[in-house]
């Protein structure tokens, strides 16, 4: 079984900053990909940033300059910094694995985390 919890979410004004965690546990031999998605009211789910574990990022255009994404590899953590945030990044985050467990090093699962609210708002 492979757990990813989430934490950091919360109310913040336009033009602050938040940081999100994502902690990932179980029975991990390597993680390939970690990300993050958002999915605001009545939108689909959308790519925010990931990063593998090599260090190679991608991010949305969106928040390209304001979020970044990184990791703590002896944690199993990786993090989202978000700053300048703006009302429409108000949106549920979740956070995303790709990971290769012990029973299966060969496929990567995709595992996801519970979610997290993000508003951005006066």
């Amino acid at each position: 079984q492979v757990q990813l919890v989430e934490s950091g979410g919360g109310l913040v004004q336009p033009g602050g900053s938040l940081r999100l965690s994502c902690a990932v546990s179980g029975s991990i031999f390597s993680i390939d990909t970690m990300g993050w998605y958002r999915q605001a009211p009545g939108k689909e789910r959308e790519l925010v940033a990931t990063i593998t574990n090599g260090g190679r990022t991608n991010s949305a255009d969106s928040v390209k300059g304001r979020f970044s994404i990184s990791i703590d590899n002896a944690k199993n953590t990786w993090y989202l910094q978000m700053n300048s945030l703006k009302p429409e990044d108000t949106a549920v985050y979740y956070c995303n694995a790709l990971v290769r467990t012990r029973r299966n090093k060969y496929t990567p699962g995709d595992y996801w985390g519970q979610g997290t609210q993000v508003t951005v708002s006066l």
